[in-house]
């Protein structure tokens, strides 16, 4: 299937090359409203004044043996220092045998002997030991050919030397290559999401020549994914022709902002006449995770993208979980691999292929019991608690249960819950039984869970709405300084508690023997209690409320 979906691109790539490209020449400034903020060659360049900057390819392969590979390879401007040792950046070259998942990876500091501002022309020199180049292909006249790279870099286990050709004008991601990313960041970004890949390839010392299909992004600014707020990216290529950029920024909380800072999606949809958006309105859902190999961290590896307003509807899935990538230089991880996607558009079936970054990682969910939790549990009052450690990409659901019998044995109250709290009318229960509570917190998948049991057991207190009328009535409420009972019968050995929403006894003492009494409230603070009487022959739980 994915050798299929390949073919299916390669085919609209050839098929695009053989159109009129009036575009493919220097210089080259799109047409955008507002006005494009990218030129080519100038943008293809190093930017000065901008404080970071990568240059990245990532692409889909074929030896002439038939074995897939997915690659990326990325320069990265960032001035950085290991040890003694100053450097302009680093770079990332990584390898993926799409046949079993093994992953070939390799971070170099690196110093730039030549990073233009002009065009694209990186030589770079890697540390230890080693030279590599991504530039602009020359004609006889040693001109730059617009549009029309090559590229040479070399890991232990890995060498490529590849001709790229730009075969669709560039997507301007936001809709002039300029926009705010994140809380306080802007970025100037465009991708070109169709090049023709040939050349040659050599693993563990083999060398083969390759065919294929690649995705190149440019971006520069002051949005910085090593010390910036987290994101999950994406780049997808359909084969209906359609290409998708697209992003979700986490804050520091690990939510996802509602807004264009924090979540964009620029589509690519007809190269003919030209035609590209940017939205914000779009979801993603994620449907599976996954853990690392050594356990430490886990990513998302599903998931579901849909736009009512665009009618999209696609699901995404990594190919392998094996695509985790250490950069030593600056103790950073993050994921980067090639994707799968199905599903459809304006209703009608498609399939693709992509890559996904990811920077973001997932927690198991961390809870704590609000109510109750010791004390009293009142069956007017919900059963509820927190989530300690939230977070907008791994949603949760929850399982609810009681224990009886010391924790021996927990029973199902009820499961799937989406919300954080739940009344239960207690059945199962009588009055006085010491009840404890479990609430199980689970992912989409269940990859990421949890189980919480209450820090101590809760005296159950059964509503008694019958007996309410029988027992005892009560005035005012809500109350100031004195709730004032009125009992039918005078109480036998009865007993008084006055109870918070989270189960604390604040009063409890004898009542008066007498049909008429009241309680000194002057001293709670305003809010919820319960009121709750026991006695040899009767019993009732109130609600009353302290202004």
């Amino acid at each position: 299937m994915y050798r299929k979906i390949i073919l299916t691109l390669l085919v609209a790539t050839i098929s695009l090359n053989m159109m009129s490209q009036d575009w493919k020449v220097y210089p080259y400034t799109p047409t955008t409203t507002p006005t494009s903020e990218i030129a080519f060659p100038a943008d293809e360049g190093r930017h000065a004044g901008e404080p970071v900057e990568w240059w990245y390819v990532s692409g889909h392969i074929t030896t002439a043996t038939n074995k897939e590979y997915s690659f990326m390879l990325t320069y990265f401007y960032y001035p950085t220092s290991v040890s003694i040792f100053n450097f302009d950046g680093f770079r990332i070259l990584n390898l993926t045998d799409e046949s079993d998942g093994t992953f070939y990876q390799d971070t170099k500091a690196v110093n730039y002997t030549t990073l233009s501002a002009s065009g694209l022309d990186i030589a770079a020199n890697l540390f230890p030991s080693g030279s590599e180049y991504w530039r602009n292909k020359e004609d006889t006249g040693n001109m730059p050919i617009p549009f029309e790279y090559e590229l040479n870099a070399s890991s232990t286990d890995v060498s490529i030397s590849f001709d790229l050709e730009t075969t669709k004008r560039p997507l301007i991601v936001g809709g002039d290559g300029l926009f705010d990313q994140g809380l306080a960041n802007y970025t100037y970004y465009y991708s070109q999401t169709a090049n023709t890949v040939s050349g040659s390839l050599t693993v563990n010392g083999t060398t083969e020549t390759v065919t294929g299909s690649a995705w190149i992004d440019r971006q520069y600014g002051n949005f910085n994914p090593f010390t910036g707020e987290d994101y999950e990216w994406f780049s997808i290529k359909l084969d209906n022709g359609m290409d998708f950029n697209l992003w979700n920024i986490f804050t520091a909380d690990r939510e996802v902002p509602d807004n264009a800072k924090y979540k964009i999606l620029s589509a690519y949809v007809d190269e003919n006449q030209n035609t590209q958006y940017t939205i914000s309105d779009f979801e993603i859902e994620r449907l599976e995770y996954f853990f690392t190999p050594d356990n430490l961290r886990s990513y998302s590896k599903k998931w579901r993208l849909t736009s009512a307003s665009k009618n999209i509807d696609l699901v995404i899935t990594s190919n392998y979980e094996t695509s985790e990538v250490n950069i030593t230089e600056l103790s950073f991880l993050f994921y980067e691999g090639a994707t799968t996607v199905a599903g459809t558009v304006d209703g009608n079936a498609v399939t693709g292929i992509g890559f996904a970054e990811l920077l973001h990682n997932y927690e198991h969910p961390v809870i704590s019991f609000d109510s109750p939790s010791g004390g009293a549990y009142i069956t007017s009052s919900p059963i509820s608690w927190t989530v300690d450690n939230p977070d907008d990409g791994r949603p949760l659901q929850y399982d609810l249960e009681y224990s009886i019998d010391n924790q021996v044995t927990f029973l199902p109250i009820t499961t799937g819950l989406t919300t954080t709290s739940y009344n239960w009318d207690g059945t199962g229960l009588t009055n006085g039984d010491n009840v404890w509570f479990k609430i199980k917190a689970y992912s989409a998948d269940n990859t990421l869970n949890s189980e919480t049991i209450s820090s101590s057991a809760s005296s159950a207190t059964l509503s008694a709405s019958e007996v309410e009328k029988n027992v005892l009535s009560f005035y005012p409420n809500p109350v100031q300084d004195q709730l004032h009972l009125n009992f039918k019968n005078i109480p036998v050995k009865g007993n008084i508690q006055i109870i918070s929403l989270v189960g604390q006894s604040i009063v409890n003492r004898p009542t008066s023997n007498q049909l008429v009494e009241s309680i000194d409230t002057s001293f709670l603070k305003n809010g919820v209690y319960f009121l709750k009487f026991n006695s040899e022959n009767a019993e009732q739980t109130i609600r009353f409320i302290k202004n």
